[in-house]
């Protein structure tokens, strides 16, 4: 019964009682001619009681649920108390103190120059990225930390090992695809990340895996355009002298079927150990190919392609001593284009000169970013950088991001987090657009040669550009 009915109830009783206080009143002043006939029994009584007490054991069950309904809301409140302070522990656990990455760079053997060229870089855009950092606000800083790997897939891996037992798991470079595909197995079982700046072979162009590359695959990018720039250049037969390594196979081929195609003709080549530091009889050889292409084809449509890193010092020196060699005109590559060790000896740069040897090398987007990592390499090591300096300037301002992304020294969340801090990223290289496979999307080439500027004075000189979009070459 409600609490109103139980009022009612009450005030009916009374007017009962009042009314019974009227009658016995009445009866002694008045004889009554009969008994009253309206009176209360005990039985409605006791059930107006009944009423009462359930109505109060009501009250009571609903002041019961609010209390429990009180308490379910203190333990709510002390659960988002609770969980607001974890968001806070874990904001405090984010990064903190100095935050390494793991430079594999070639600082000694045939990628010498790539290897100081890009530690310049490296450094340059670590010391901005901390002046952001600061101004930022933020409780951590960066720090590049270089291992020589001298160009070898073997001593790469015993430098990544190193990092990983360091707790270093996220890497810089390396340089070549060689080295490349010596770490790839270890960095993808131990998710380990790896962004190199300069790997083109196509092979290694896999999905879902730890490695990114920060410069298009050969199969896109350099091989075609070495196939247009020699076929441009009125060279119908090609004799290929190639590192026979992973890069160096992969360059020859991708260059091939295009070249085919627009009319020209791969000879048999030359394919030299890229251990091998002399090459009496690989110069020896070629010679004896050049000579029989130019009996058969006049040299003027014979070409030497060579594929190689910094041992082309001791190939071109080799090749020096066979005049036939020096009436053919020769190209190079990414590989040694712009190579400071074969300006520096005079009779590897004389030769370079005699036999032209345009080199293809992917072209950064001029901008001041640009300018400033130029200026950077002028500055300490008194030279123009490679094309992939700029990409190493990139990577490391990509994985700042990233690591401001995600908060974590955590290679996996950062691997998740570079494709979307890459799609805003205009660097010094220019916009770092990846594909599908982590890698750079085509772009054009630019091509560089040696020159002499002055009377036994020679330099790496801008010679023009080959267009990816439409496959042609605008030379200078």
């Amino acid at each position: 019964m409600s609490k109103k009915g139980i009022t009612t109830t009450i005030a009916a009783v009374a007017a009962i009682v009042t009314l019974i206080i009227g009658v016995v009143i009445g009866i002694y002043a008045f004889p009554a001619p009969s008994p009253p006939t309206d009176v209360v029994s005990k039985a409605t009584y006791d059930a107006l009681n009944a009423d009462y007490d359930a109505v109060k054991a009501d009250l009571a069950a609903v002041e019961a649920d609010l209390a429990a309904v009180e308490a379910d809301l203190n333990a709510v409140e002390a659960d988002l108390k609770e969980a607001q302070n974890e968001i806070e522990d874990l904001k405090k656990a984010g990064l903190t103190g100095e935050v390494k990455l793991g430079f594999l760079a070639a600082m000694t053997g045939v990628l010498a120059t790539f290897g100081e060229n890009e530690a310049a870089a490296a450094e340059l855009a670590a010391e901005e990225v901390n002046e952001f950092l600061k101004e930022a606000g933020e409780d951590w800083t960066l720090k590049i930390v270089i291992e020589d790997t001298q160009c070898l897939p073997d001593l790469a891996l015993e430098k990544t090992e190193s990092f990983a037992a360091r707790g270093i798991k996220l890497l810089i470079g390396p340089l070549s695809s060689a080295e490349v595909r010596a770490i790839k197995g270890y960095c993808d079982a131990n998710k380990m990340l790896a962004i190199s700046q300069s790997s083109t072979a196509p092979d290694l162009a896999i999905a879902d895996d730890y490695i990114f590359r920060f410069c298009p695959t050969d199969k896109l990018g350099q091989g075609p355009a070495m196939a247009r720039i020699m076929y441009d250049d009125g060279k119908r037969y090609v004799i290929p002298v190639t590192r026979n390594d992973a890069w160096g196979v992969g360059l020859e081929e991708a260059a091939a079927p295009k070249f085919t195609a627009l009319g020209g003709t791969f000879l048999e080549g030359i394919r030299y150990a890229p251990e091998a530091v002399e090459f009496t009889a690989e110069s020896s050889d070629l010679n004896s190919k050049v000579e029989s292409a130019v009996a058969t084809y006049g040299a003027d449509n014979v070409a030497v392609w060579h594929i190689s890193f910094e041992e082309a010092n001791a190939f071109f020196t080799a090749s020096s001593a066979y005049d036939v060699l020096s009436t053919v005109k020769w190209y190079g590559s990414d590989g040694t284009s712009q190579s400071a060790a074969m300006i520096e000896d005079p009779i590897v740069a004389e030769f370079a000169a005699a036999v032209g040897y345009p080199c293809t090398i992917f072209a950064p987007t001029h901008s001041p970013k640009w300018e400033k990592v130029r200026w950077n390499g002028q500055n300490k090591l008194g030279r123009d950088p490679d094309a992939y300096s700029y990409a190493i300037y990139d990577v490391v301002w990509a994985y700042a991001y990233a690591l401001l992304t995600v908060d974590a020294y955590d290679p996996e969340a950062v691997r998740a987090a570079l494709p979307t801090v890459t799609e805003s990223l205009f660097g010094a290289s220019g916009w770092v657009e990846l594909d599908e496979a982590g890698d750079r999307k085509a772009g054009d080439y630019d091509i560089w040669q040696v020159e002499e500027i002055s009377p036994g004075q020679y330099d790496w000189v801008h010679a023009g550009t080959w267009i990816y979009m439409t496959d042609s070459v605008a030379w200078d």
